[in-house]
């Protein structure tokens, strides 16, 4: 797919923005997250999904498509078994960057979460994420990192995110910086973007898994047409 093609596309990106700074919800606030911060994003799917979930839709702006019948909890798919996106030649000394470590963490998808799943107005990526307390100790330890809880100044984040059928299998993990270049919140806006394209029909599901792998920075130039920025 050509770059005048990927900047043609018009899908909008979720942003989220801390509560804290904003008070009162915002204008245009779909919803608000677990951990105090807003989400704009326009579809159901994927929104919150590193801020800990969903805790209230706001009035006015809940997303109209993607919503579960009233009191029907969303079931989780299933997911297939995980397809690894490379080889995993390490399991320590791993380097730490804005993008993974192809050595460690190569990126992983689920079979089963196809095209038509993810893009269901039922699926839900709080259904299927499932990453204990010890595997993200497990990847801070990979990356020469103290095995502990950062809060928010790092994120073990899905390299292929859950909305576009990332699995949750320490080979798709990897600590993602909370602040500087290219940070957690910037991958945030382009995993929402991918997932809407992808869904629109115009970029193929395991090209944008493969191009998330390989080197998320250059989708996002691709699908925003400009360099990726907090």
């Amino acid at each position: 797919m050509t770059r005048s093609i990927f900047c043609a596309l018009g899908a909008i990106a979720a942003i989220v923005v801390p509560s804290a700074l904003a008070g009162p919800a915002p204008p245009g606030a779909t919803a608000r997250c677990r951990d105090g911060t807003y989400s704009f994003s326009e579809h159901r799917s994927g929104t919150c999904s590193h801020h800990g979930g969903v805790a209230v839709w706001l009035a006015g702006g809940a997303p109209a498509s993607g919503g579960s019948p009233s009191g029907t909890p969303a079931q989780p798919p299933s997911v297939g078994s995980t397809v690894l996106l490379g080889p995993t030649t390490r399991t320590s000394g791993c380097h730490r960057g804005q993008e993974p470590d192809r050595r460690c963490s190569p990126g992983a998808y689920y079979s089963g979460l196809t095209t038509a799943v993810i893009c269901s107005s039922t699926f839900r990526t709080g259904t299927i994420r499932d990453v204990p307390e010890t595997v993200k100790f497990a990847v801070e330890r990979e990356y020469g990192m103290a095995a502990r809880a950062y809060g928010y100044t790092i994120e073990i984040d899905h390299i292929v995110p859950l909305e576009l059928g990332g699995s949750n299998a320490i080979a798709n993990l990897f600590p993602e910086p909370g602040s500087g270049p290219d940070n957690y919140h910037v991958k945030d806006r382009l995993e929402n973007r991918a997932h809407d394209v992808v869904c629109a029909g115009q970029l193929n599901l395991h090209t944008a898994q493969a191009a998330m792998a390989t080197d998320w920075e250059a989708l996002y130039r691709g699908l925003f047409g400009a360099t990726p920025t907090s």
